[in-house]
């Protein structure tokens, strides 16, 4: 269905950092340290040497953020792996990405969802008690990311109107015909109820109607619910990535 280096074009534009700069092909993304995708470089598969690994690191370091890559698990990943191996960096976060096409959704609306193309009060503090890492100004930062692509908006309530499941599908401007899920949440006390199921099946629809073709989705390795949800919605592995962080400097002891 595509290129890794589509898949990886269609991720970045879809969750945009505010401060992001290109140094020697590679792309240095950072939000105050909001989702590490946000706050990771993004080599773009482009030839790794020493001189480019310390222009990386003093940009994290004027904003005193980790230095992390986001890398996949492709060919054109094996020089920088093996620079990142040498510099003992770490690999955490293994993540699937799946896509699929349009073949056999439905347009229309699903019953009870509620799409907007802006996310509410209620979506937000929903996704962010499920998915989120911080406070009030760290919650902001993710809402200006969240602004960067235009979107759709899916939150559906229980019986009760209590909001209990959350998602977007994120259409970014240029990629026609493609659409990604992301922010993908439920509340504890309603999983397992089918409403994760129901949001999908909503925000597919609504990529249809908006003219999308093909879909994609990430979801980390060891998830095995969601990937169950997801390969039973019609999508497949496409590839892998993971997160490699540098290790953590010390402080000398003043002893």
């Amino acid at each position: 269905m595509a290129e890794a280096g589509l898949i990886e074009e269609l991720m970045d534009r879809a969750w945009p950092a505010p401060d992001r700069e290109e140094l020697s092909g590679w792309v240095m993304r950072a939000a105050g340290g909001v989702t590490q995708r946000a706050n990771s470089v993004w080599p773009r598969g482009t030839a790794a040497d020493p001189a480019s690994l310390s222009a990386a690191t003093l940009w994290y370091r004027r904003r005193r953020l980790p230095l992390i890559f986001q890398v996949f698990d492709d060919p054109r990943t094996a020089e920088l792996n093996a620079l990142l191996d040498a510099g003992r960096f770490t690999r955490q976060s293994e993540t699937l990405v799946m896509t699929r096409g349009s073949e056999g959704i439905p347009s229309g609306t699903v019953d009870g969802v509620e799409i907007s193309t802006t996310p509410s009060d209620d979506w937000l503090s929903l996704w962010w008690s499920v998915d989120g890492r911080g406070g009030d100004a760290e919650r902001e930062i993710a809402r200006g990311i969240l602004a960067g692509c235009p979107s759709f908006y899916a939150l559906l309530r229980d019986d009760d109107g209590v909001p209990a499941a959350v998602g977007r599908l994120a259409l970014p401007t240029g990629t026609a015909g493609w659409g990604g899920l992301y922010c993908m949440g439920t509340e504890r006390e309603h999983r397992r109820q089918g409403f994760a199921r129901r949001i999908l099946d909503a925000l597919l629809s609504a990529g249809i109607d908006r003219g999308a073709m093909n879909f994609w989705l990430m979801v980390t390795a060891g998830n095995a619910a969601a990937q169950a949800l997801y390969a039973g919605a019609g999508f497949v592995e496409h590839g892998r990535y993971l997160y490699r962080q540098a290790p953590l400097q010390r402080t000398p002891s003043g002893c």
